[in-house]
């Protein structure tokens, strides 16, 4: 009888846990589904890295603008910009510009798939809610799947009222914790048609660096 019950209870376990992550999953690809949906998106943003044992703890504000697989991101005084088919990165303290193909290196972890990059290679499990400047806030927990992934887990914050990302935390291998937090969240913003174009002739004394 009480192998029974003991096998009962494992089962039950089971089926929550199987539960909680169909919905976790279904939380985040309604996020997916309302990124996809905004023409355009603007996001100022948060930063901290932290770091108890190396007495890290550094806040840095940058500001990102996407449209489709096009981007401008600006932070920590460097400027990249994609058009679709190059990558530029411009530094204005070393007056030099890195360019690459989209598809190589340079494009491992970009801007473009900071809303969406959960959407595959994690387990899913539901986790708090928290009410933060009156928003509800429900988090939900990624373990990566690959054993080989330096980050241990990620937390994804969701507007439950937007279905919209509200913050990031993640926690590496190594003790750090990054949390990225979007102060503003705008959509379908008007852009210039050169909005994401490489300009030459606005660096004249600059360092071309050709990656490709």
């Amino acid at each position: 009888m009480k192998k029974i019950i003991a096998l009962l209870v494992l089962f039950a376990g089971l089926t929550v846990h199987a539960q909680d992550a169909t919905k976790a999953k279904a939380l985040l690809d309604k996020v997916s589904a309302k990124v996809k949906s905004y023409k355009t998106i603007e996001l100022d943003f948060n930063y901290n890295l932290q770091n108890t044992k190396e007495r890290v703890n550094q806040t840095n504000k940058g500001k990102v603008t996407l449209q489709g697989n096009q981007y401008l991101l600006n932070f920590l005084g460097v400027t990249k910009m994609c058009d679709g088919k190059k990558i530029y990165t411009i530094s204005k303290e070393d007056e030099e510009i890195s360019i690459a193909n989209v598809g190589g290196e340079d494009d491992a972890d970009t801007p473009a798939k900071m809303l969406t990059f959960f959407n595959k290679g994690f387990k899913y499990s539901w986790d708090i809610a928290q009410t933060i400047k009156g928003k509800k806030i429900q988090y939900i927990k990624l373990t990566p799947i690959s054993s080989k992934d330096e980050r241990k887990q990620i937390l994804v914050g969701v507007d439950v009222a937007t279905n919209n990302v509200y913050n990031t935390i993640t926690t590496g291998r190594n003790g750090t914790t990054i949390t990225l937090t979007v102060n503003s969240f705008k959509t379908n913003i008007p852009l210039a048609k050169n909005h994401f174009t490489f300009v030459k002739a606005k660096y004249p004394n600059y360092y071309i660096n050709n990656l490709d």
